[in-house]
């Protein structure tokens, strides 16, 4: 993602009035029927059920509420205000605690998991890049790395490759160096970072035209998937894997962004009900149109997909192995 113009942080929540409540939307047409739109100079602000978007020229941001996924997901989330910030905590099974903070605008700030004995571990610290004032801040200039490895192995299409397969793509370090550690944001908004992480296309999930529901037939695709990452965190309790929402070239820049969204939150979420992946060792972001699979401007199923891969070496300063 290129740089973008001056739109400042906190301007989706703050002047939009924050995050609307997600409730009763399924489909697209729910979404645009809900939608309250405002101005603010050059930017267009959108709020949707559990989201807020920005559009500024020709690039558009989107922001969710970082605890729906939870909810949705059968938690019960308690939320407290302490300051200028917002502690959301459930409860996990033998008495520990997943804390996420998140500042006045819904941004994420910080997530632990919190055991009984007061030790945490630190999954997720956002609190870097707090005094980010633009998006152009959260955005890294860092090209994509040169590829040492057959693309096949960088690129892994979850439907030809076998359990070994998927999990060694998901725990690889990263496949060039790094000079130091990122912040959430930066990683999610700059794809020369990302870039960095092998990756996994789950092509076995393809998503109907303006839905993000993953049908019963298709869940159970995602086993490996599940397998792979429960392994991984056997390992390395702190790791965390980010899940990234895609659409094809149709429709509009808005509906693609928000659809593809809500297409990462719900394979989210069919990972944790389904397949116990722990919610707070996920992280989701949808992309739109961009980074099409099959290079089409039609309407193409298989670009109406998901992506799995590892943040945690960016997010911790993890270097490449030599």
């Amino acid at each position: 993602m290129g740089r973008t113009g001056a739109v400042a942080i906190g301007v989706a929540a703050g002047l939009a009035g924050g995050l609307m409540a997600a409730e009763g939307a399924r489909r697209l047409e729910d979404v645009r029927q809900r939608r309250q739109e405002v101005r603010e100079g050059d930017a267009l602000i959108v709020r949707e059920p559990g989201r807020t978007i920005v559009q500024e020229g020709d690039r558009v941001f989107i922001q969710r509420d970082e605890n729906q996924r939870f909810r949705d997901s059968g938690f019960n989330v308690r939320t407290e205000r302490r300051g200028d910030d917002f502690y959301a905590v459930y409860d996990r099974p033998g008495g520990e605690q997943v804390v996420t903070v998140t500042d006045a605008d819904g941004r994420m700030l910080r997530r632990v998991r919190r055991f009984p004995d007061g030790r945490e571990i630190v999954l997720i610290d956002n609190s870097l890049g707090r005094r980010a004032t633009t998006f152009d801040d959260y955005v890294v200039e860092v090209p994509p790395p040169p590829l040492r490895i057959p693309r096949e192995r960088y690129v892994v299409d979850a439907g030809r490759a076998d359990e070994t397969m998927i999990y060694e793509t998901l725990v690889a370090p990263p496949v060039a160096p790094l000079p130091q550690r990122y912040t959430l944001d930066q990683v999610r908004y700059s794809y020369g970072l990302r870039a960095h992480m092998r990756s996994v296309d789950v092509d076995t999930i393809n998503f109907d035209s303006g839905s993000w529901t993953v049908t019963q037939d298709q869940a159970g695709r995602l086993s490996a998937i599940a397998q792979a990452i429960r392994q991984a965190l056997q390992r390395s309790p702190n790791e965390v894997f980010l899940v990234e929402g895609y659409t094809d070239a149709t429709g509009a820049d808005i509906d693609n962004l928000s659809l593809s969204d809500r297409r990462a939150q719900s394979v989210a979420e069919v990972l944790t009900r389904d397949f116990g992946v722990p919610p707070e060792n996920l992280t989701t972001q949808g992309y739109g149109e961009q980074y099409l699979k099959i290079n089409t401007q039609e309407a193409a199923r298989e670009n109406r997909r998901v992506v799995v891969r590892r943040i945690t070496p960016l997010l911790n300063g993890q270097t490449a192995q030599q």
